[in-house]
């Protein structure tokens, strides 16, 4: 059975049409993406989902309960949901109290030690109870916002963005907390992002948004791994380039992405294929240097852009590549807007689809 079904769902704000007609199935123990461009409605649909929002059209069903109905207590099926957004809010006290927030909200009165550890120990905080929460760099605070969402045993959990604005080390952290929530816990996760690698590294279900309006949706499998121009019309943040592929002798493929650009990956594939590189996973130096990446590339800083933990930077190789780096090493390499700097990435870190 279902957990969710929506059925030609629209939502409208004034004359602006956020989204139009999404119908999507989600079963019980689905790790379910939702991909798009920013404003392509990701956000709205995880609103509505979460019961914060009423939709303009159509039907939420939360096994097989229709939500809009009169007499549906939706305070009560809302909290057998948790929803963690791009930037954690912390309340002004312990790690404890933000974490027990919820059960004492729900009138949760037994064990509620015993649940906040449990939640802690979930996402790897054992022992920070009675840290300030504020005090908290941007990767335990998103942590801390994990707990605080399955410190009550949801059936559903929602993420928008949550690895957006962190550092590649706590990205691979949250990625691997949501992962072990949705497998070794069996909690269905719903997740919004723009990250198309993130997606097909987790979710075993897909739906792309483009202007509130769902083009796709199917196995992850079958979706993101076929060239697509759709997808490579909102993937320039993860490094989504097009190309023609021609397989080498030693099990790589010589990958021609268009100006001058030949770039080696760890594939059998023949003819036009679609490449992402994830940011965090390219080496940026300021010198030559010398390593086992069969890729290497060479241009000047265009963007810089501040995260939580880290440094996104945008960089002019005759195609735009995006990078992130931590702090340490931006303010390490004195960087600014037109540095030089080379690119070195393995052949392996070349996902093709």
């Amino acid at each position: 059975m279902a957990l969710i079904e929506t059925e030609d769902l629209t939502k409208t704000y004034a004359e602006t049409v956020a989204l139009r007609n999404v119908s999507v199935r989600i079963e019980e123990g689905d790790f379910f993406a939702v991909v798009g461009p920013s404003g392509a409605g990701k956000t709205t649909l995880l609103h509505l989902l979460d019961l914060l929002e009423e939709p303009s059209n159509g039907r939420i069903l939360f096994s097989g309960i229709d939500t809009a109905s009169p007499d549906q207590d939706r305070l009560t099926l809302r909290r057998q949901i948790g929803i963690v957004f791009q930037r954690s809010i912390m309340f002004n006290t312990s790690v404890y109290d933000n974490v027990a927030y919820p059960l004492r909200i729900r009138g949760i009165k037994n064990d509620i030690d015993g649940r906040v550890d449990e939640a802690l120990e979930l996402v790897g905080l054992e022992g920070f109870e009675r840290r300030h929460a504020l005090t908290l760099s941007g990767g335990e605070a998103q942590r801390v916002s994990l707990a605080q969402a399955m410190v009550f045993q949801p059936r559903l959990l929602l993420l928008d963005e949550p690895t957006a604005n962190l550092d590649p080390r706590n990205v691979s952290i949250i990625e691997s907390i949501v992962s072990k929530i949705n497998h070794q816990e069996q909690v269905t996760v719903v997740m919004a992002t723009h990250n198309i690698a993130q997606a097909e590294q987790l979710a075993s279900k897909v739906a792309v948004l483009r202007e509130g309006v769902l083009a796709e949706v199917g196995d992850a499998s079958e979706v993101l791994r076929k060239p697509s121009e759709l997808l490579m019309s909102f993937a320039a943040s993860v490094n989504a380039y097009s190309g023609e592929a021609h397989p080498l002798d030693d099990g790589l493929a010589l990958i021609d992405i268009g100006d001058n650009i030949r770039i080696e990956a760890a594939t059998r594939k023949k003819g036009k294929v679609t490449v992402f590189i994830r940011p965090e996973e390219i080496i940026l130096s300021t010198v030559p240097i010398k390593s086992s990446a069969r890729n290497t590339l060479k241009g000047k800083v265009t963007g810089i852009t501040d995260l939580t933990d880290g440094v996104q930077l945008k960089v002019d190789a005759e195609r735009e590549f995006t990078v992130i780096i931590t702090k340490k090493s931006f303010n390490d390499l004195r960087l600014n807007l037109e540095s030089e700097v080379h690119l070195n990435f393995k052949a392996t870190s070349v996902r093709v689809i």
